[in-house]
């Protein structure tokens, strides 16, 4: 290869069509960008997981400029790539509709047809704080100014439009696809800060082809339907409101549902060597700030104030079980010792990103704490592996993708302590058969860590479970094992859970099955409903047996047609109607109808075996 070849120039001399872009090395750059003769270059074609982003990235700067082009006063803020497609945040003295979109798609569409060139130029933070500031472009200027670096890159679209950028773009705005669609406009703050301007951002997505983007579409539709908060109103599960913003109101079924759900995850690690404990919810600052977490994680908790004394309402639950650890004197014959706790916990999450169940201000984690020598790493890291497979899979998730977080930038310890608690975790998991892929500098402040993700059924990712490694926590807080030789050691403490948050997963469970839960798992397995009056003896008959042998039952004896008993029960997703007329009474049988329509007519004693069969959890 010759040494500063361009990736076009490359792309002609190796024959490439449709080229995007190129990886040198693994990292995505422009095809302008030269190639030296001791890099290894790859060409990104539509078909490259990398293609889709870049063009993303690039149709961001399309929305930007047809935006700029329809209101010239329009200044410009910042424009990323997010999940499943972009968005771009403008300050503007037009309120930008939902009506004013097809208008804004066009004007994109004018843009791609131009097929402007897109060229890369870099230039120093001066010289590009006087370019905006000449374009009247205040956040831009604003963003270069607080950059660590002597030199940015920009992007131009010919002399039609100039954007700060990394990159990488692609060779022409013809480059970019025509499928796409502008999703909704929303306000947000500059910066975050609710001091600072309010933006209108718009979202958008985009797509190689119009299939691809229908189907996008038709999932959206899907996951509009699967809206946990819509199913948790229909099945009277719960509710949120402004007096306790990030909290749940638990009602009946819900509860129901959440200690179903608890009792299943208790029920496996018992009968995995797990002991349970349950800590305090508020806790003097000086143990936060023992463990690390005051420096690293202060704006996070909520804070009260007793007798001159600074308390922390949990975050997590760590700290405490360290406490109990620490009660009485452990040999290393004591370890691993594995200490679980359903500990509920409060963080202060900004109120704007408050979601429904996923993201809240108080939840109960399913916790765990693995105090272990460094010898037990391996063989802890692999038993709790396959716990956490059989869990998942028992709950309905048969697969999961697991990334390695590894040292953040803001850390405690040493780099000798971080490369051996990497080592030997990235080890452990490659023994218990697990693939996984980085998940650069997003490890915990003490500790790199596994974190768990499911796939559901509409083809979303969702992290859950997590294991950590923790060689510093044990150790400013004081606690001490006596080891085989009579020296006091300090135990490995092994952070992890399998479902994160029980509030959370609930959430992910609703929208995964869209409300019709597994049997086991449902608040309500069966409500017996009467054709008419006249069967109402019959029907609480069935109704107590049915609660005599653990299936939960309700009863409706409503004076109403059967076929609006059956469609109300429906929309609350209860998984059986049991429905009683004359046949059932005069037979002693219970005819059962599913949620999928299907029905089927037993003897009362039949229906019942079967039905203690079915509710019990799954054994994996």
């Amino acid at each position: 290869m010759v040494a500063n070849v361009s990736g076009f120039e490359l792309a002609k001399r190796c024959g490439a069509k449709k080229v995007l872009a190129m990886a040198i090395n693994g990292v995505a750059v422009d095809l302008s960008t030269a190639v030296t003769e001791d890099a290894t270059a790859e060409f990104i074609t539509q078909e490259h997981h990398l293609a889709l982003e870049i063009m993303r990235h690039t149709t961001s700067h399309i929305m930007a400029q047809a935006v700029k082009e329809l209101w010239p006063r329009t200044k410009i803020a910042i424009g990323p790539v997010i999940e499943d497609g972009f968005y771009y945040d403008f300050l503007m003295d037009y309120q930008v509709k939902p009506d004013d979109f097809p208008k804004i798609e066009s004007k994109m569409r004018e843009i791609i047809k131009a097929d402007y060139k897109i060229s890369r130029e870099v230039v120093t933070k001066a010289e590009a704080v006087q370019i905006f500031t000449a374009l009247d472009e205040p956040f831009k200027a604003e963003l270069i100014d607080a950059l660590d670096a002597k030199e940015v890159s920009l992007y131009r679209h010919e002399d039609k439009f100039v954007d700060l950028c990394r990159g990488p773009h692609l060779p022409s705005t013809g480059h970019a696809s025509t499928h796409i669609k502008l999703m909704k406009v929303a306000g947000a703050y500059w910066k975050g800060d609710s001091k600072r301007e309010v933006l209108q951002r718009i979202y958008a997505t985009s797509w190689f082809s119009g299939e691809d983007l229908e189907n996008h579409l038709h999932n959206l539709e899907e996951i509009g339907k699967r809206d946990h908060r819509k199913i948790a109103k229909d099945m009277n599960l719960f509710h949120m409101q402004d007096e306790a913003a990030g909290s749940i109101f638990w009602h009946p079924k819900g509860w129901i549902l959440y200690n179903t759900l608890r009792d299943y995850v208790r029920r496996r690690i018992a009968e995995d060597g797990y002991v349970e404990v349950c800590t305090p919810q508020m806790i003097d600052r000086s143990l936060w700030e023992a463990s690390g977490h005051w420096e690293k994680y202060r704006e996070n908790m909520f804070i009260a104030e007793s007798e001159e004394r600074t308390l922390v309402v949990k975050p997590m639950n760590c700290p405490g079980a360290i406490q109990i650890f620490k009660q009485g004197v452990k040999s290393y014959r004591d370890l691993p010792l594995r200490m679980a706790e359903f500990g509920y916990c409060h963080r202060n999450e900004p109120s704007g990103s408050l979601y429904g169940a996923m993201r809240v201000r108080g939840f109960t984690q399913d916790d765990a704490h693995i105090f272990c020598t460094p010898e037990q790493i391996n063989s802890e890291t692999k038993k709790f592996c396959l716990l956490l497979s059989k869990m998942y899979k028992g709950l309905g998730f048969e697969s999961f993708d697991v990334k390695f977080s590894d040292r953040p930038e803001k850390r405690t310890g040493s780099d000798e302590i971080w490369d051996l608690a990497e080592d030997l975790l990235k080890k452990a998991t490659l023994e218990s058969g697990l693939a996984f892929c980085l998940n650069k500098g997003e490890g915990a402040f003490y500790g790199p860590k596994l974190e768990f993700v499911l796939k559901d059924k509409l083809g979303r990712d969702w992290q859950c479970g997590t294991l950590q490694v923790d060689f510093q926590m044990p150790e400013k807080l004081g606690a001490y094992y006596t080891g085989e030789d009579g020296q006091k050691r300090h135990p490995i403490m092994l952070h992890r859970a399998v479902l994160g948050s029980l509030e959370r997963f609930i959430g992910i469970l609703l929208e995964n099955y869209g409300g019709k839960l597994p049997l086991w798992l449902s608040p309500v397995h069966v409500v017996f409903a009467t054709i008419t009056n006249d069967f109402d003896d019959y029907a609480i008959n069935c109704f107590q047996q049915f609660i005599k042998n653990n299936i939960r039952a309700e009863l409706d004896l409503r004076a109403e047609k059967i076929s609006y008993k059956i469609r109300a029960h429906i929309v609350e997703k209860i998984p059986i109607i049991a429905v009683v007329g004359t046949k059932e009474a005069k037979s002693g049988t219970i005819t059962l109808r599913y949620l999928d329509g299907l029905q089927e007519t037993l003897p009362l004693a039949e229906a019942i075996a079967m039905l203690v069969e079915k509710c019990r959890p799954p054994e994996v």
